[in-house]
């Protein structure tokens, strides 16, 4: 597991310094004669590209937008964006890694979930978060939050931007 968590850790980081800075690779550009990316890979530009796309979709009322990215099988790295916080949720059977991209807020994480109400079988969401530990969050931060803890996140500004991937079956 540490193995893989180191792996995802550099990857993700990799794709936050690409698109952080707003640079593609000249290998990532594709022209007439070339095929498309593999499905497992998005590019710098791909990013920023995809989060301008869903900044101008978003509706003003809008609290919170999620788009996947790139996908394997199960494994889905997506972008978030949080404008409003959302309720304080649980993923009984995946562990949750993050990146802020840009923005910042507040996580609080641990501790126990009041009034747990289970939406499906992968998220059970609740009205606070009691005993949790609070960190303020900005562009770089990396966060992994084990499978079955609690988490909340708080909008500081006008949002908060992650590139979020659940790893299925991960305690």
């Amino acid at each position: 597991m540490k193995t893989m968590a180191r792996a995802l850790t550099i990857g993700a980081t990799s794709l936050l310094l690409a698109a952080s800075s707003g640079i593609a690779a000249a290998s990532a550009q594709t022209g007439p004669a070339q095929t498309a990316e593999p499905p497992g890979f998005a590019s710098g530009a791909d990013v920023q590209a995809q989060l301008r796309q869903m900044l101008a979709a978003m509706k003003s009322d809008q609290g919170f937008m999620w788009r996947p990215l790139v996908r394997d099988g199960a494994t889905v790295a997506a972008i978030e964006i949080w404008k409003k916080p959302g309720r304080p949720a649980v993923h009984p059977a995946e562990a949750e890694y993050a990146i802020v991209l840009e923005g910042a807020g507040t996580l609080v994480s641990g501790g126990t979930m009041a009034d747990s109400k289970a939406s499906n079988a992968n998220l059970v969401e609740g009205s606070r978060i009691e005993g949790g530990t609070t960190r303020l969050l900005g562009p770089g931060d990396v966060i992994l939050i084990p499978a079955g803890v609690p988490h909340w996140f708080g909008i500081t500004g006008d949002r908060l931007v992650l590139l979020g991937i659940k790893l299925p079956g991960a305690k």
